[in-house]
């Protein structure tokens, strides 16, 4: 007897071949046959030939703790997502240092979020452990993170690692990829991660090649610094011999607008020289981070707290109106060529502010009879520095050259959304592939989307046998009507579940039948399957 029989649906495998008619049968969690199958089941579902496609892989999130307090994990079931990546962009709640933890935790908050009990591990190993053991409803696997090491390590000093540090960040890092984590995230926007030269990046990088780990980058600039930022990231991962895979790619601002065509050819000349590089991208033309990334970089040294303190110095404060005022070499200026009347505020902490949650700043300074760098500075006073944005600085032409670009892989980067109005990609991202990029606009095939949704990212980030409708593969799979596919989210209101996605397995399990949540918890830690971890 099989556990579950799908029938009548057109099936896409994942490799990127034509769709097909056929049945898939599972038992035990694994795929066991594919094709015409007559086998009694205990559950037999006829999809009417919907389509049927290996479950979705979010490479690229920032789920971490969300797992932990949401582990029904409603939001990315819903969209057909059955494996989560996280520990991105230098950001995670772990390496933990109890005398650094509070740095830590303001560090990744406004993307990560917080939780309301006490966090039980201090290594990443012990993270894993205790995701694994916890009951969840889909996969998850995680990068060691850069940002995480370092304040660990170090806090947020603005200087060079002494070789005594780097050595300590080397043991943390190597820790957590014994223990299976898929490589290292970096995240040069952010300080920490900004106050590192790509020497000491390299150093660090140099452990990665005994794990076959993964380089995964939010890279230093997106908007004037694009293409030295991708050739930066191309440096370290060719002088160390790794793999690199840059996040998120896009060309912020206006004025950089069509230059992600040549930071693809960065990408392809660096291929054609024997290096293994991919990219990913989210399906929007707005991006969502924290307000704190607008500002110069000597202004977040030290972390939140001097950074405040710095809006309370009132020649400081001129220094900071002044740079934010024009273009800047050193670093991305991206509110100079975008306008702070494309910086919407997504979410504060305080009641007295919530309603300003959707609101652009140029607007609530003109409320306030403010500067609009007035009014960033005293908001962030008002919020203890914690104000997540959207912001709309890419070009569709853009968004959707990089989509179309065969070696980019499509992720939500969904950061945290307990609070205030979230980047409607958090509840959109996977059915705006099929509604909009294959269905309307006919950028992809249905299969060349489904590629990338499953086995590409799988196979980027060793993810075990999933991501393909094969026998012997992990029974994740996820059932959606290609005419009726639609991302409901949107900006003015992204708290929206998507729909025409039916049925969701995940480890066996039906966990998503008819677009509701059964309860079932099949999904597991994912440990990287480092070829030679066995031997240490």
């Amino acid at each position: 007897m099989l556990d579950l029989v799908l029938k009548n649906g057109k099936i896409v495998d994942g490799t990127g071949n034509p769709w097909f008619r056929g049945d898939i049968g599972v038992k035990d969690g694994i795929i066991v046959s594919v094709g015409s199958i007559d086998q009694e089941a205990h559950k037999v579902i006829d999809v009417g030939r919907q389509i049927i496609s290996p479950g979705f892989i979010d490479g690229h999130c920032h789920s971490d703790l969300m797992i932990l307090d949401h582990p029904n994990s409603d939001i990315k079931l819903q969209q057909g997502v059955t494996t989560e990546v996280v520990g991105n962009c230098g950001l995670a709640p772990a390496p933990l240092v109890p005398s650094n933890a509070d740095l830590l935790k303001t560090y990744i908050q406004p993307v990560v979020g917080n939780t309301s009990w006490e966090w039980p591990w201090e290594t990443v190993g012990q993270y894993m452990d205790h995701v694994a053991k916890s009951s969840i409803s889909e996969h998850i696997a995680t990068y060691v993170a850069h940002g995480a090491l370092r304040i660990a390590v170090m806090g947020f000093e603005n200087r060079p690692a002494t070789p005594a540090e780097i050595a300590r960040m080397k043991e943390l890092l190597e820790e957590g990829l014994r223990a299976g984590a898929i490589g290292l995230s970096i995240g040069l926007l952010y300080a920490p991660g900004s106050y590192t030269s790509r020497e000491e990046l390299a150093e660090l990088c140099s452990v990665l090649p005994k794990y076959n780990g993964l380089l995964s980058t939010h890279i230093r600039g997106e908007g004037n610094n694009l293409l030295p930022s991708v050739a930066e990231v191309i440096w370290i991962a060719e002088k160390t011999g790794i793999s690199l895979h840059i996040s998120h790619l896009k060309a912020a601002g206006k004025i950089n607008w069509g230059k992600v065509m040549d930071a693809l050819e960065l990408v392809e000349a660096a291929r054609a020289r024997g290096m293994d590089v991919t990219v990913d991208v989210y399906p929007y033309n707005a991006g969502s981070t924290t307000l704190t990334t607008v500002l110069p970089p000597w202004v977040l040294e030290g972390g939140i707290e001097a950074t405040l303190e710095a809006f309370r110095n009132p020649s400081l404060r001129a220094r900071i109106k002044e740079e934010l005022s024009h273009e800047q070499t050193e670093w991305d200026n991206l509110v100079c060529s975008t306008g702070w009347n494309s910086v919407i505020v997504s979410s504060v902490n305080s009641d007295k502010n919530k309603h300003l949650e959707g609101k652009h700043i140029a607007e609530i300074a003109e409320m306030r009879s403010q500067h609009p760098v007035d009014c960033m500075m005293d908001l962030l006073l008002e919020e203890d520095g914690q104000i997540a944005i959207v912001y709309f600085h890419m070009s569709d032409d853009d968004v959707k050259k990089v989509i179309s670009y065969e070696k980019a892989l499509i992720a939500s980067d969904s950061l945290n959304c307990e609070i205030g109005k979230p980047h409607p990609r958090t509840y959109g991202t996977f059915p705006r592939v099929f509604a909009k990029f294959v269905r309307d606009d006919k950028v992809l095939s249905l299969e060349q989307a489904v590629r990338k949704l499953t086995s590409f990212p799988v196979q980027r980030f060793k993810l075990g046998k999933r991501g393909l409708l094969v026998p012997g593969y992990a029974a994740d799979i996820t059932v959606f009507d290609m005419e009726t596919i639609q991302d409901t989210a949107t900006f003015a209101d992204p708290r929206q579940f998507p729909t025409g996605i039916s049925h969701v397995v995940v480890g066996g399990q039906l966990t998503l039948s008819h677009g509701v949540h059964t309860h079932k918890r099949e999904g597991s830690l994912i440990r990287a399957q480092h070829c030679c971890s066995h031997h240490h």
